[in-house]
Order: C-alpha cells, then sequence, then structure tokens
C-alpha cells in the first residue's frame, strides 16, 4: 500500500467536498474553490470527516496514481482552508517591483521594465525599504498556481552564482562560486 496515498485527509471545519459520478472532486472553503479531475479508477469517498483515496488494484500505475491525487486533494483542502503564500526578494542593485492592483511590474536591470499580469485568484504585494532588498508576495489557495507563477518570476532573472543577483526565495540557500583568482607571475 501507497504510505502516501492510505493516508486519510482531515476535512476541516468549513470545508465542503463534493465527488461528482465523473470522479470530478470539488472543495469548497472560505478562501475560494477549487475542482480536480481524478482518474476513473481510483475512487474518493469522504467518510466521518475524513477524505479517502483508494486503488483498485496493486499495479505500478495504480500505485503512482493513489500517492499522487492524495497529494493533490490535501492540497486543495489545505489550500481553501488556510492559504498559500510564497515570498521572493530581488538581489540586485536598482531591482525593483511594484504592485498595482492585479499587474506586477519589475525592474530587473534590463533596458525595459517587465509587466507581468497576475491571475484572478493570486493577491499580490511589493515591500521596498531602505536599505534591503525588495520582497514580493504571492498569497492564493491554490498551490498549483501560485507555485508555476512564482517559478516564472523567477524565470525573468535567475539567481547567479558569483553574486547571487536575480529573483530568489525568501530563506533559499544558493551555491556560490569563487570568483577570478589573481595569477602568480
Amino acid at each position: 500500500m501507497s504510505r502516501i496515498g492510505k493516508l486519510p485527509i482531515a476535512v476541516p471545519s468549513g470545508v465542503q467536498i463534493t465527488v461528482s459520478d465523473k470522479n470530478l472532486v470539488t472543495v469548497k472553503g472560505n478562501l475560494g474553490e477549487l475542482k480536480q479531475q481524478v482518474d476513473p479508477d481510483i475512487t474518493v469517498k469522504v467518510e466521518n470527516g475524513h477524505l479517502l483515496v483508494e486503488r483498485p488494484t496493486d499495479q505500478k500505475r495504480h500505485r503512482a496514481m493513489h500517492g499522487l491525487y492524495r497529494s493533490l486533494l490535501a492540497n486543495m483542502v489545505k489550500g481553501v482552508s488556510e492559504g498559500y503564500k510564497i515570498e521572493q526578494e530581488l538581489v540586485g542593485v536598482g531591482y525593483k517591483a511594484v504592485a498595482t492592483g492585479q499587474v506586477l511590474e519589475l525592474s530587473l536591470g534590463y533596458s525595459h521594465n517587465i509587466i507581468f499580469e497576475m491571475p484572478a485568484e493570486i493577491k499580490v504585494t511589493t515591500v521596498t525599504e531602505r536599505g534591503k532588498s525588495p520582497l514580493i508576495t504571492l498569497v492564493s489557495h491554490d498551490k498549483q498556481l501560485i507555485g508555476q507563477v512564482a517559478a516564472k518570476l523567477r524565470s525573468f532573472r535567475k539567481p547567479e552564482p558569483y553574486k547571487g543577483k536575480g529573483v530568489k526565495f525568501v530563506g533559499e540557500v544558493l551555491k556560490r562560486k569563487a570568483g577570478k583568482s589573481a595569477s602568480d607571475k
């Protein structure tokens, strides 16, 4: 049995879960609503305040999907009840971030500013303090979407290994390289 898949998902109060006959799982909470289509071989049940994911056989394919769908559904339940938050910082001289509504404007050392429109499900805020790197904070109930947007923002200027300049996650440890060494003549 899959160690991840067999764990029941505790459903907090205020979260409603419905499973349609076509295996479409809908999770509603105070932060929003998420839907996930589950493979027809996997069965999803709600019993005694817990969400259970079961598989029909021990085939490799069924074992893989068992853990996958259990993790996806657990992320959905946590998202609509607590939500997810990702913080990124801009390390570099002159790097700036300004959020106006759902539009994020980044100045990352290119000849032009990057204007990025956020999906409606994500709330973005920026903080710029004197003497500190600008911070971008993303908040959402959808873990997949917030991770994808954070990865896209990071891809605009990945942290380089010499000075560490670029867009990085708060608390991320970067592997640093030594620069040029002077030759002995």
